[in-house]
């Protein structure tokens, strides 16, 4: 078996293995399997990973560094021909990126300030003016559950914040809100944290009907994200592995 059998062979076992948690973990909580998306992690993975969950299913692909995605993006192109994936920026997201970006995401999950919203609602309006885009960028707008902003996200103990951001993807002509995203604290019970924002996702809805998504839950903890109303699991090591050792 040649390299490329085998890493066909390892990824259509994790994929196989994720799926099933994934399914188990929804049956667990009285919700429907397919109310939770698959969010394959591929930052630091190559392209011809992407392109073999292509075709083992997988629709959506999250990357977290900009310049690294945007030459995925080409690469995974010309290995798959007319495939036209859903490409995810999961990592925190500098204004100063908001160009490229725009030239490559479907979908972000940390926009967490104003500015950064500013950023890309004008970034992504110019790539729809000058035909480079055809829809306007999914954003999750990313909430701290710890209070610990420095690390990413709106602190969640601070709902004019939240609500500050919320209007403002809201508002944005270039831009769609549809919903939430966190990661849970290190070291923290994962329960309560999914919990505490399932609690404060519901007060968003009032506000925004349509920001039903809720991005919740990683390779370790995605059984509490489904069981507290996760619609979208991001998973990296429990697919792909550890990262390679290049990766920083």
């Amino acid at each position: 078996m040649n390299q490329s059998a085998e890493r066909v062979a390892e990824l259509t076992g994790a994929l196989a293995a994720v799926r099933n948690r994934i399914a188990l973990a929804a049956e667990a909580a009285g919700r429907m399997g397919q109310e939770v998306t698959l969010l394959p992690v591929t930052k630091f993975f190559p392209a011809s990973d992407a392109a073999i969950l292509w075709k083992l299913g997988c629709r959506d692909f999250g990357e977290s560094r900009a310049q690294e995605a945007a030459a995925k993006v080409v690469e995974f192109a010309a290995l798959t021909g007319s495939a036209a994936p859903r490409w995810h920026m999961i990592g925190r997201i500098q204004r100063n990126k908001a160009k490229s970006i725009a030239g490559w995401a479907d979908v972000v999950h940390s926009a967490d300030s104003p500015e950064v919203v500013t950023a890309l609602d004008a970034a992504v309006q110019r790539a729809l003016d000058e035909g480079r885009r055809e829809q306007p960028l999914r954003v999750f707008v990313q909430l701290s559950l710890d209070g610990d902003t420095a690390r990413g996200g709106v602190d969640i103990g601070d709902p004019s914040a939240v609500d500050r951001v919320c209007a403002r993807v809201a508002e944005a002509r270039a831009l769609e809100l549809v919903g939430l995203m966190a990661v849970a604290p290190l070291g923290a019970d994962a329960d309560q944290a999914f919990a505490a924002l399932a609690v404060e996702h519901r007060r968003v809805l009032r506000e925004h009907p349509g920001a039903r998504e809720l991005s919740a839950g990683m390779s370790h903890d995605l059984e509490a994200a489904v069981r507290h109303g996760s619609t979208c699991v991001r998973v990296g090591a429990a697919l792909l592995g550890q990262r390679p050792l290049t990766s920083p």
